[in-house]
């Protein structure tokens, strides 16, 4: 199953579902890529999925741009503006969603007020996609 992952900056919510559909098992060829990809991955984002057991310290921002005359079995945005700016794939994807979270990079305070909502939205994620995976499997 060829999967990719899209978000605005790739920083954050599409790097933490690429890494927990990689932790499910190995019959998942998965990618994140950004709309409007940023340089590095989010370090909160890396610090909260650590605690989970998933290491995502080696991920990269990709541009979307990268993916888009691949065949896909599913194209998934994880925001509202990646699911608004998605560029059309002229490659196969037989299967298009949706799945919603927060931003947890617009959070503000100290870092543990930061690092409370970071886990809220890597639990959100972890539940969302490990329903999607019982699926799809």
């Amino acid at each position: 199953m060829k999967i990719l992952i899209i978000c605005t900056g790739n920083t954050c919510r599409s790097q933490m579902a690429e890494g927990f559909l990689r932790s499910f098992g190995p019959e998942h060829e998965v990618f994140s890529a950004g709309t409007a990809a940023e340089g590095k991955i989010n370090p909160y984002a890396v610090k909260v999925m650590q605690e989970a057991g998933i290491d995502i310290s080696g991920q990269q921002p990709e541009p979307v741009e990268k993916y888009l005359h691949e065949s896909f079995d599913y194209v998934i945005t994880v925001c509202d503006g990646a699911k608004e700016v998605c560029p059309v794939f002229t490659g196969n994807v037989k299967h298009r969603l949706h799945i919603g979270f927060e931003d947890p990079a617009s959070a503000k305070g100290p870092d543990d007020m930061v690092l409370s909502v970071y886990r809220k939205v890597r639990d959100q994620i972890k539940k969302a996609f490990y329903e999607l995976h019982g699926r799809i499997i």
